[in-house]
């Protein structure tokens, strides 16, 4: 094996969700690939189209030449649009379609991973033909890939791996989101400190602490006298999160401790994927 090993974890991780989506998905009739998923906009179908078209773009594949019909309410920004691409150039495709698609994709990027031998560092095209390092690109599809599944295992009413190598990647991914979710698009106080109680199958306890100068830093040690405590369980976390549900649908699943409105003004904007 020649992946370097800082990149080892997003291997494995990668290659667990996208094992459990092929087996999820393999034995779904015509009409199940139609069933909607909580990715806003995305049907089952959609959502197995995305990993495949990132994948085939991680292989270095061409994007398709294509045009987006005008009716996708969805689709509200250029990040989103060119997501979307991958999607919609496979909206008519059949189920056998999709999972041959689908396996070729995979043994093409076990076949990748196995050879891989390029630095961490190594400069590759991102999405929106961005530049970003290879381990960036890897973990982003680590995470990708294990949300996704927990989208396709809600549709398909199959919950599970909520523990697996994914979660600890989108357990880490999701907390480096958390000091601009709270200093920032929040605007806690200055000098003040916000802690997340999350319990299940994944669980820690992380403190947000806001300097005078308004900056967020995320801390693994407890503060004293919060100036918020939120407390909830994993699965709930990473919907909101990853925006999948409201604050309001999930508010019985939600302990806040602390004012009101510091603590609504969190939850509004926990949602950081675009």
């Amino acid at each position: 094996m020649s992946l370097h090993p800082t990149l080892q974890p997003y291997a494995d991780a990668w290659t667990h969700s996208i094992e459990a989506i092929s087996e999820l998905v393999q034995p779904l009739v015509e009409g199940e690939w139609n069933r909607r998923t909580p990715c806003p906009g995305w049907s089952v179908r959609d959502v197995v189209s995305h990993v495949i078209g990132m994948d085939c773009e991680m292989l270095g594949d061409p994007r398709p030449i294509h045009t987006l019909p005008r009716d996708l309410f969805h689709v509200t920004n250029e990040h989103q649009r060119y997501m979307e691409m991958q999607v919609d150039v496979r909206r008519h495709h059949t189920a056998p379609e999709m999972t041959s698609e689908l396996e070729y994709t995979v043994i093409r990027r076990n076949r990748q991973l196995r050879n891989e031998s390029r630095d961490p560092g190594h400069k590759v095209r991102g999405p929106l033909g961005r530049e970003i390092t290879l381990e960036e690109a890897m973990r982003a599809r680590a995470f990708d890939v294990w949300v996704h599944e927990q989208d396709l295992r809600a549709a398909l009413g199959r919950p599970g791996n909520l523990d697996s190598p994914g979660a600890h990647v989108a357990r880490d991914v999701l907390l480096e989101a958390l000091p601009r979710v709270v200093a920032h698009d929040a605007q806690a106080p200055r000098s003040s400190a916000i802690v997340f109680d999350v319990h299940g199958p994944v669980e820690f306890l992380r403190t947000i602490r806001v300097d005078i100068q308004g900056r967020g830093t995320l801390e693994s040690t407890p503060a004293l006298g919060p100036a918020a405590t939120l407390t909830l369980d994993w699965e709930t976390y990473v919907r909101l999160a990853c925006g999948r549900v409201t604050p309001e649908a999930v508010a019985d699943r939600v302990k806040a401790e602390g004012e009101p409105a510091l603590t609504g003004a969190i939850l509004r904007n926990f949602a950081v994927t675009p």
